[in-house]
């Protein structure tokens, strides 16, 4: 039967001594009876008396203190049998379990740090003396968060072999509400602006249900200490919250708060001067520091002063700097000279760098990351840069950082580094599908971090209803210990364009290649490389841009036959990362630009030019909320003659849309299309003798054109705003992982060799069926709703967009999915 919270503390502190002597005695031998989970060796380190010793009832007493001072028992007697002293004690009952009920506002995560907080735990002796203070404690809580009328019933469930368990049941009953908040003796502001800076709401409408006018005591205290803000920024030195009260309504369901200031008047800084020790950089802190003389006290400015000193020594190692500003206040004049006082203390370092929660990537890789050093002075600078840098790596999800002091010394401190790592990649032998590319079978991997190494492998052989590839890579990031990148390629493709919307054409090629890249600094780096291609051109399509590679390289003994050609490429990138994340970054930019040009002894001779730039600003100081910009530049062309004709930018090379790119569209629906032009003949007239003449040939006026399929331009725009939130229904650990966004996409692809006056002498009704693919501000737009998320098949986006700005002949679509995508 369960004993009520009020009988259950029986704790005898004191102890029987009617059957000892009243002198002194040598022990002879001792025993300790009734122990049962206590061990009898840990009972006798608490009896601070041995097998000889001389004592009296005093030294009892003390005894007796000391074994209820170990918590283990609820009453102890004490017995003298001639020479031997006989210690009868009654065990604490263990707790078995700890039970709760009707809790809502406070989790049982939290119930149970407090409850250990108390020494109250599952395998712990009970010490029934704190169960009241546990019902106080957590009544005093509800209050603060406005539940008057909260109630706590703890009760102790007596089990077999001196157990218990303990239940806690809650009726938390409803939050108050604010009724009403008031100012008391503000003048220079209004209430409206004042109330405009809080949190807490009063009074609100019933038609503002997704509004929260809850009390909560730390919510007040936190909406108080904004509009004390709010003066001190505004030079009101003097201001002062001189009373806070809280009224509770008899039925206890709402409440008003009243606080009483006083404003005072504008304080201007005299001035500001330093004393300690600033290491013998007074002058350049001096021209940072956003401090000035002559201006209006401001607390906000004060604080960042402090804070940006503070910081400015971390970075030398003095991690433990104090700085304090002390005003010497002048009422009569209204001004107030600053004087910020320095320690920086003792210069600290780093004995030892731990890295924890690291299941694949071996050590090394994410040390290989860091700037802050074992042996090194302690470096806030360091320690952010070298986070910073582990969480870039694609198979990273989240890092933090712990400094640890060493116990009993004061300059040394220990580093620990914990890692969450994602996928970042995927083993694979299966199924792809994609909306747009249709059923895809493939086998491979796909890797970031292969082995743990850091290394990249990717290995795959994928088919689809437009092409067969495979290809095998490898990049090693660390090449060499100071960065520099090495990665190698092998490749084979069989590509038909006629299936994908494009003209027709077959496209097979294959090829080898390698690149370096090094790094300039921490978020800069350029990268070289070279590739060998074999490429062969088959079954294309007779069209006006088509053209020009046909009779550049025709052969005139197989007319019809394919064309091979032989490609050397050179390219040239830089590359600028700031992002705090390698997926699903929150915050930075990354800016690439890439040059590619065969060289002068390649059958094909042109070069490409690729911009890309993505932004993302935080919105929210929890990185939930996310604006994020992106923008694309690409210019291509041919350079040098063949054969005498002047070399362009193949068409096989033009550039192309992706469906990440304009979500929305179909995959290369933007495109400018591919051109034919078939010359119209006039037959010949009738003869009287009835004979016919030949056919003759007619005016380019009378020209026929038709239009074909998509083809590409050798130039390239895309533009794209996004604004990511939080993803519904989603648990916090996973929110690295799933990234929802609303969008809009901008994407243009044009030719600027096209020229739409060469058909200007073309019958007008044929003229008109020409668009000019030559025009760079043939703008597609469109908006929607975009999910991507990092699943163990590989990256999967699912996008629900909605065009805005369309041409005619535009094909659309809804919903676009994608497993298997590179984001």
């Amino acid at each position: 039967m369960p004993i009520k919270k009020h009988l259950a503390v029986t704790s005898l502190l004191g102890a029987s001594f009617a059957a000892l002597g009243q002198n002194s005695f040598i022990v002879e031998d001792m025993k300790v009876e009734g122990l049962q989970r206590v061990a009898l060796g840990a009972a006798l380190t608490h009896i601070p008396i041995n097998v000889g010793d001389s004592v009296d009832p005093y030294t009892i007493s003390q005894t007796i203190k000391s074994l209820y001072k170990s918590g283990h028992f609820n009453n102890i007697v004490a017995y003298r049998d001639g020479g031997q002293i006989i210690f009868k004690v009654q065990e604490r009952p263990t707790i078995a379990g700890i039970d709760f009920d009707g809790n809502k506002d406070i989790k049982d995560e939290q119930l149970n740090e407090s409850l250990e907080q108390q020494n109250i735990r599952v395998g712990e002796p009970l010490d029934k003396t704190v169960v009241d203070n546990i019902e106080k404690g957590l009544i005093e809580f509800f209050h603060s968060i406005g539940k008057y009328n909260a109630k706590i019933d703890v009760s102790i469930v007596e089990l077999p072999r001196n157990r218990v368990r303990l239940m806690l049941d809650f009726d938390e009953g409803d939050a108050a509400s604010i009724r009403q908040i008031n100012l008391v003796g503000n003048e220079l502001f209004s209430d409206e602006e004042l109330l405009a800076l809080v949190e807490s709401q009063q009074d609100l409408p019933w038609w503002r249900f997704m509004s929260n006018d809850r009390y909560q005591k730390q919510t007040i205290e936190g909406d108080l200490e904004k509009i004390r803000s709010f003066y001190l920024d505004r030079g009101y030195l003097r201001f002062n919250i001189d009373s806070t009260q809280v009224s509770v309504s008899p039925e206890r369901e709402s409440v008003y708060v009243t606080a009483n200031i006083t404003e005072g008047e504008t304080y201007t800084v005299k001035g500001y001067d330093f004393i300690g020790d600033l290491l013998g950089r007074e002058e350049l802190i001096k021209s940072i520091i956003p401090l000035k003389a002559g201006e209006l006290y401001n607390g906000s400015i004060v604080t960042s002063s402090e804070e940006f000193i503070k910081g400015y020594l971390a970075r030398f190692g003095y991690a433990n700097a104090e700085v304090r500003t002390i005003p010497e206040i002048d009422d009569e004049t209204k001004e107030v000279q600053l004087t910020l006082s320095v320690n920086p203390g003792k210069r600290v370092y780093v004995r030892r760098i731990l890295v924890n929660g690291n299941q694949i990537t071996a050590d090394e890789v994410v040390r290989r990351e860091m700037t802050q050093l074992e042996g090194a002075w302690l470096s806030n600078q360091s320690l952010e840069r070298s986070k910073l840098q582990i969480q870039r790596l694609p198979y990273m999800e989240k890092v933090d950082f712990e400094v640890k002091p060493i116990a009993g010394v004061d300059d040394l401190v220990d580093v620990d580094f914990t890692v969450k790592e994602q996928p970042a990649g995927s083993f694979q032998a299966g199924v792809a599908y994609g909306s747009y590319g249709g059923l895809q079978f493939n086998v491979g991997v796909s890797e970031s971090n292969f082995l743990g190494t850091g290394n990249q492998l990717a290995f795959n052989i994928s088919t689809s209803r437009s092409s067969d590839s495979y290809s095998i890579s490898y990049t090693d990031p660390y090449f060499t210990p100071d960065g520099v990148s090495q990665g190698s390629s092998i490749f084979y493709s069989n590509f038909d364009g006629s299936k994908v919307g494009l003209i027709g054409y077959d496209s097979r090629q294959y090829g080898i290649g390698t690149s370096f890249g090094f790094p300039i600094n921490a978020i800069n780096r350029i990268n070289f490389g070279a590739r060998w291609i074999d490429e062969k051109l088959d079954y294309i399509a007779d069209y006006e841009q088509t053209r020009i590679l046909r009779l550049a390289f025709l052969n005139p003994e197989d007319p019809d036959g394919a064309y091979d050609f032989t490609k050397y490429e050179l390219s040239a990138g830089w590359s600028r990362v700031t992002v705090n994340r390698g997926m699903f970054p929150t915050a930075g930019s990354r800016q690439s630009l890439t040059f590619r040009a065969t060289t002068p002894n390649s059958d094909l001779n042109y070069f490409k030019v690729d911009y890309d730039s993505r932004y993302y600003w935080p919105i929210s100081n929890d990185h939930q909320w996310v604006f994020s910009t992106r923008a694309g530049l690409a210019y291509g062309n041919g350079y040098g003659e063949t054969n005498g004709f002047e070399q362009t930018l193949p068409f096989q090379e033009f550039f192309r849309i992706s469906e990440n790119e304009l979500r929305g569209f179909d995959r290369n629906t933007i495109l400018p299309r591919a051109i034919q032009r078939s010359m119209t003949e006039i037959p010949g007239s009738t003869l009287p003798d009835g004979t016919t003449t030949s056919d003759i040939g007619g005016s380019t006026e009378f020209d026929k054109l038709f239009e074909g399929g998509r083809i590409g331009g050798n130039a390239k725009a895309t533009l794209g705003a996004e604004l990511i939130v939080p993803t519904p229904f989603l648990d916090e650990e996973n929110t690295s992982s799933v990234r929802t966004s609303l969008f809009v996409d901008a994407a243009n692809v044009w030719d600027t060799e096209f020229d739409v006056d060469r058909y200007s002498n073309l019958h007008e009704d044929q003229y008109k069926k020409l668009s000019d693919y030559s025009d760079p501000t043939r703008f597609r737009v469109s908006t929607g709703l975009s999910i991507q998320w990092i699943s163990p098949m590989g990256p999967m986006l699912i996008s629900f967009a909605y065009p805005l700005k369309k041409e005619e002949d535009d094909e659309t679509k809804t919903i676009s999915f994608n497993i298997s995508n590179t984001f």
